[in-house]
C-alpha cells in the first residue's frame, strides 16, 4: 500500500462519522441538530463529492448558545486562572493526541496539503499550550503611586464572546482565537467557515475531553448571513472576533454597531514583498516562493506581490517562475503536494478569473494560469510579470497561489508602490543595506514587516494589520487587552483635602 493509500483510508475513516451522523452544533455540552433541522452540504475540494451534512445553524441556536455561555462565565470567569491553566493544558495534549484525526479531516475538508496541516494540528496546541501558561497572569495589571494615591489596576474577562473563523486554515485560526480568550476567563460562542466546518467539532469534543466545563466553548454552524448575522448582532455577546474578508469585517462591524460590541479584525492583505538589488536572492526567490505557493496561496500574509528592483528583475522573475513551474500540484493526502486544490469552485472561479483580467490589463502569464483537470478545484501556481501597480491582480485579493511581480526603480519608489493599497497587514524586505531596511520599515504601512525573512511567528508578539487590513492585535498580551476589561482601583495613601461645597 503507498503512503497515500494509506493516508486516504485513514481519512475515509475518520470522515465515516461525520458522513454518517453529520457535523451537529455543540451547545451546552450536548451536540445537536440545528433547532429549524435544516442542514447543507460541505464538500471536498478533491472531488466535489459530499463529505457531510452540516447544521444550518440560526438565530435560535445563537440564542440558546448565547444562555449557554452566558450561564458558564458565572462559573468559568471566576475560577482561579492556575486552575484554567490546567484545563487548557490538558486541552493541548488531545489535540496533540488527535492531531492525525485533524491533519486528515482538515486536508480533505479545506485542500489544504498534508505537509503543512500536519503542522497546522501542532499549532493549534502549541496556541493552547502558550495562552495557557498566561492564563495566571491574566488579571494582572500595574501599581502606580501619587503621594495621595495608590492606583491599582487590574483585568477582568469581558463576558461571553463571539469568534467567527474563516476556510482557509480553520483548526489553527480558531485556537489562535479561541484559546487566548478561554485563557482569560471568557465563554465562548463559534461560528466556522460554512466552506470548512469539521475541525471545529473536533476542537470542542477534545475541550470538553479535556475538562473544560459545559458551555464554556459553544459550536454554531451556518452561513454568515443567518448564523453569523444573528451572533454579531446578539446584545448577550460582548465582544466579536473574526478572521476574514476586509467587506465582511465591515458589515459586522455595523451589525455589532447597535449594542456598542468590542471588535477585533483579522482582514484581507496585498502584501509586498520588496527584494532590492543587493539581497541574498537565493534565500529571497526561496521565501517570495514559499509565501505565495505554500498553503495554496490561501493565507492573509501572503506575499502577493513581488517588487523587484529593475536591475535584477528580469532574472530574479524567471528564477520565480521555474519554482512555480517544478510545483507538484495534486492530491493533499500525498506527501509531495505543495499546492492542493483551492476550497471550493465558488472561489476557484474567482481565482481563475483573475487569468482573464491579468491578459487583459497587459500583464504577462509567466507561469501557470491555467486550471488542472475536469474534477476538483485544481490551478496552477501563477506568476503574472510585466504588471503595473494600477492593475486589479496587483490591488485586489486574490488568495490563490497568484504572484504578480512589478518592477521599481529605487527606494523611494518601492516605498510607494508597496503602500499604494488599502491593505497594510504584513510586508517582506530583502537587503542588506542596514540604513535602507531602517528607512523601509519607518514608512511601510503594515502592521508587522519581516526583513531578510518569510513570515516566521513568535507568539508573544503582535499580529494584526493596519488601513483595510484590520483592527487590533493578536499574541501575547494584546489578545487579553481584547477579552479582558481594565480596571483601576484607586486607594487612599494619606488624607487628603476635599472641597467642600454650599459652606
Amino acid at each position: 500500500m503507498s503512503v497515500l493509500t494509506d493516508n486516504i483510508a485513514r481519512a475515509e475513516a475518520y470522515l465515516a462519522r461525520f458522513a454518517a451522523g453529520g457535523v451537529l452544533n455543540h451547545i451546552g455540552g450536548r451536540s445537536q441538530p440545528a433547532l429549524s433541522g435544516e442542514t447543507f452540504t460541505t464538500i471536498s475540494p478533491v472531488d466535489l463529492k459530499p463529505l457531510a451534512q452540516v447544521a444550518r445553524g440560526g438565530a435560535a441556536d445563537v440564542d440558546a448558545a448565547v444562555a449557554a455561555a452566558t450561564e458558564a462565565f458565572k462559573t468559568w470567569g471566576k475560577m482561579p486562572g492556575s486552575e484554567r491553566r490546567k484545563i487548557l493544558i490538558r486541552v493541548a495534549e488531545g489535540i496533540e493526541a488527535r492531531a492525525d484525526e485533524i491533519a486528515l479531516t482538515e486536508c480533505m475538508d479545506t485542500g489544504q496539503a498534508l505537509r503543512f496541516m500536519s503542522k497546522a494540528a501542532l499549532r493549534g496546541a502549541a496556541n493552547f499550550r502558550y495562552f495557557a501558561d498566561k492564563a495566571p497572569q491574566a488579571e494582572d495589571g500595574q501599581s502606580l503611586r501619587t503621594a495621595d494615591q495608590l492606583n491599582v489596576t487590574s483585568r477582568r474577562p469581558i463576558g461571553p464572546v463571539g469568534v467567527i473563523t474563516p476556510w482557509n486554515t480553520p483548526f489553527m485560526l480558531s485556537t489562535w482565537k479561541i484559546a487566548p480568550a478561554l485563557a482569560s476567563g471568557c465563554t465562548v460562542v463559534h461560528k466556522p467557515a460554512e466552506f470548512s466546518p469539521m475541525t471545529a467539532k473536533l476542537l470542542v469534543e477534545i475541550a470538553e475531553e479535556a475538562g473544560l466545563p459545559q458551555g464554556v466553548l459553544n459550536l454554531v454552524n451556518g452561513f454568515g448571513e443567518e448564523a453569523g448575522k444573528a451572533l454579531t448582532e446578539h446584545p448577550g455577546i460582548k465582544a466579536i472576533a473574526f478572521v476574514g474578508e476586509s467587506r465582511t469585517g465591515s458589515m459586522i462591524m455595523a451589525q455589532g454597531a447597535k449594542t456598542l460590541k468590542r471588535v477585533h479584525f483579522e482582514l484581507g492583505g496585498k502584501n509586498p514583498v520588496i527584494v532590492f538589488e543587493d539581497a541574498d536572492l537565493d534565500r529571497a526567490v526561496d521565501a517570495a516562493t514559499f509565501m505565495i505557493y505554500s498553503l495554496n496561496g490561501e493565507r492573509c500574509t501572503s506575499s502577493s506581490r513581488l517588487l523587484v528592483q529593475e536591475t535584477i528583475y528580469e532574472a530574479f522573475t524567471a528564477r520565480v517562475a521555474e519554482v512555480a513551474e517544478r510545483i507538484k500540484v495534486g492530491h493533499p493526502l500525498d506527501l509531495e503536494t505543495v499546492v492542493g486544490p483551492l476550497i471550493h469552485p465558488e472561489h476557484e472561479r474567482k481565482v481563475i478569473s483573475y487569468f482573464d483580467k491579468a491578459r487583459r490589463e497587459g500583464a504577462t502569464i509567466a507561469a501557470g494560469g491555467v486550471k488542472m483537470g475536469e474534477t476538483g478545484c485544481f490551478v496552477r501556481p501563477t506568476l503574472f510579470t510585466n504588471a503595473t501597480n494600477d492593475m486589479a491582480v496587483a490591488q485586489e485579493e486574490i488568495f490563490g497561489p497568484v504572484l504578480t511581480a512589478i518592477p521599481f526603480q529605487d527606494e523611494a519608489a518601492a516605498l510607494a508602490l508597496a503602500n499604494d493599497v488599502q491593505y497594510g497587514l504584513a510586508a517582506y524586505l530583502w537587503t542588506n543595506d542596514l540604513n535602507c531596511a531602517m528607512r523601509m520599515t519607518d514608512a511601510l504601512e503594515a502592521g508587522m514587516i519581516w526583513v531578510n525573512s518569510e513570515n516566521v511567528r513568535h507568539l508573544p508578539t503582535p499580529f494584526g494589520g493596519v488601513k483595510s487590513s484590520g483592527i487590533g492585535r493578536d499574541g501575547g498580551d494584546w489578545s487579553f487587552d481584547f477579552y479582558m476589561e481594565t480596571v483601576n482601583v484607586c486607594l487612599p495613601r494619606r488624607l487628603h483635602h476635599i472641597p467642600k461645597l454650599g459652606g
